[in-house]
């Protein structure tokens, strides 16, 4: 199996630039601090059954095992407090975010549209119509990416800085709690999650929506469809090993590439401003340590420093190897989630 291979090291910083990373202590109930120049964060990552990087890191958090998680089988969580920095401003200039510009989501530095799996619009249509509607962006684009509105895209959201539970697995965020009930009655935006990312799909709502400057605000983001353990995406209707796709590079095809990321970014849409950068990486076991670290040049793209992008198809007709039937898989989603949560009550936002 190509995933018995790779091991899992993530990685968060303020920017892009990975040389200003620091490795997160996954599973570990200790949030860590990254400072930038637009938002200060403090964040906890973590992943259900983890074998990866550092070395005998917890396999698991008691995160998993509290509601909703156990009853979801949520498989990870990024969960972070969020406090904007006040940018230099002239007078009159708002105090905060917009509620339209504040994005979470994927991107990529290369285009991935030629080796994207079969299935993958159908994988797509599903992930927006019933779990994150608000999902945008442009998976065939040179500089691929999909992002969303943080208002609809975290599963929770609490107007506060929330708490910090060790029994619960580090930081813990309720929806409605803390000092937020004032301001969610004035702007009519419900207590619950499903209901305020059912809300936030209208412009009219998250325009009147700001991250003021100098405020926190706890968010979490999970689900029970991407298993980073056995790299696989399981959506109701259609399964993947991702190990096979991975940020557009086949893990057993790409002999000559050594490192394999999936990247989650929080980002300002209108000034392009970053404030979270979340950083999965697939490295080969045979680029560590004894001790656990990366043996040099581990972290190159390819073993000869150079990104190879998509030149390269899958071996033995790989990109055809899972067999996809698209109305099967769509009418499965529709027994599970029901009609899109557009049309329907926020019951129905999983």
């Amino acid at each position: 199996m190509a995933a018995d291979k790779y091991i899992l090291r993530i990685t968060a910083g303020s920017d892009y630039d990975p040389s200003t990373h620091v490795q997160v202590p996954v599973n570990q109930p200790s949030p860590v601090a990254i400072s930038g120049p637009h938002a200060a964060i403090q964040l906890n990552v973590r992943v259900h059954n983890y074998a990866g990087l550092p070395p005998n890191s917890p396999a698991t958090s008691p995160y998993f095992a509290a509601e909703p998680h156990a009853t979801n089988q949520d498989q990870y969580s990024i969960a972070f407090r969020f406090t904007p920095t006040t940018r230099r401003q002239a007078p009159g200039a708002a105090a905060g975010i917009n509620g339209t510009d504040l994005q979470f989501g994927n991107d990529f530095d290369r285009p991935i549209r030629d080796r994207l799996p079969p299935g993958f619009n159908t994988a797509l249509r599903i992930v927006k119509w019933w779990i994150d509607p608000g999902l945008d962006g442009d998976a065939y684009a040179d500089r691929p990416h999909l992002y969303g509105p943080a208002l609809s895209s975290f599963n929770v959201l609490e107007m506060g800085e929330g708490a910090h539970d060790p029994a619960r697995g580090g930081l813990w965020f309720d929806e409605g709690a803390g000092p937020d009930d004032e301001a969610r009655k004035r702007l009519k935006m419900p207590a619950t999650g499903k209901a305020r990312m059912k809300w936030a799909l209208a412009d009219a709502n998250k325009e009147q929506f700001l991250f003021e400057y100098g405020k926190t605000y706890g968010f979490d983001f999970f689900n029970p469809y991407l298993d980073f353990a056995n790299l696989a995406l399981r959506l109701p209707g259609f399964q993947l090993s991702i190990a096979n796709y991975w940020d557009g590079q086949a893990l057993r095809s790409s002999n000559n590439r050594r490192l394999h990321q999936l990247r989650y970014v929080l980002r300002n849409r209108t000034t392009g401003d970053v404030y979270l950068v979340v950083v999965f990486s697939l490295f080969l076991r045979k680029d560590l340590n004894e001790d656990g670290t990366l043996k040099e040049g581990a972290q190159q793209l390819t073993a000869g420093g150079a990104a190879d992008a998509t030149a390269t198809k899958p071996a033995g007709g790989e990109e055809h190897s899972h067999d996809h039937d698209e109305e099967a898989a769509m009418k499965q989603a529709q027994d599970k989630f029901g009609v899109p949560p557009y049309e329907t009550s926020a019951d129905d936002v999983d």
